[in-house]
């Protein structure tokens, strides 16, 4: 069933007909759930997401580590030369020794620590760039990705060339592309099957490893004031 919300300017409304059946693409005419029409089958469909170098944890830990480890050296080899141990050595030193397990700031580092290592496992075992959609590989030796914003801007484009569309949004996912659109005339079912279709070819375009699924939602502009 197609609903006519209202339109701006002079654009006149027209009557709606009630439908007897839904369209075949098995959903109502301004937004609903369903089953999108299939892209092209693409071949190497196995990519993995590209790898982020980590370089500001990375940094940071190491000069934690740079920073850390100087300190103990330095102190060591002084004891070494039998000067006295630095003023944070011994204080920390007695700390751990007189304070018990259960102690507050104890258990507070403790999770601290506990939270900053599962944070750095994480990041070592997730390849990252979240942002960058891996596309197909035709040669064996260059491999190539394709930014969210940049598919999402393609697919716009795309859908702004329908006939009786008045504006689109787009929002890119890894796995599928939500595509809210505006619609101020002609059907509602067949702006969106015209979507559906151009959006589809669209998507098989872009070259993606993993093409994402395709979920289309057509509306009429509300009223001002």
């Amino acid at each position: 069933m197609s609903e006519s919300q209202g339109s701006e300017g002079s654009t006149q409304r027209l009557p709606v007909l009630e439908k007897a059946a839904e369209s075949e693409l098995g959903q109502s005419a301004s937004a609903a759930a369903y089953e999108p029409l299939p892209t092209l089958d693409e071949e190497g469909g196995g990519e993995g997401r590209f790898w982020s170098a980590r370089r500001v944890p990375a940094g940071i830990l190491a000069l934690l580590v740079l920073v850390g480890a100087g300190g103990f050296l330095y102190d060591v080899a002084a004891v070494r030369a039998r000067r006295p141990a630095m003023h944070w050595r011994r204080s920390l030193a007695r700390q751990l020794t007189e304070r018990p397990l259960d102690d507050t700031w104890v258990l507070l580092g403790a999770g601290v620590a506990a939270v900053v290592g599962l944070w750095l496992i994480v990041l070592a075992a997730t390849p990252g760039l979240r942002d960058v959609l891996p596309m197909r590989r035709l040669h064996a030796d260059v491999r190539a990705g394709l930014h969210r914003g940049a598919a999402a801007t393609a697919l716009r484009d795309r859908a702004m060339e329908v006939a009786g569309v008045q504006s689109v949004r787009v929002r890119m996912r890894r796995t599928r592309a939500d595509v809210r659109a505006v619609s101020h005339f002609r059907e509602l079912d067949d702006v969106r099957a015209d979507l559906d279709a151009t959006l589809a070819d669209g998507i098989s375009g872009l070259g993606l490893a993993r093409p994402p699924a395709l979920s289309v939602h057509v509306g009429r502009p509300g009223r001002k004031g």
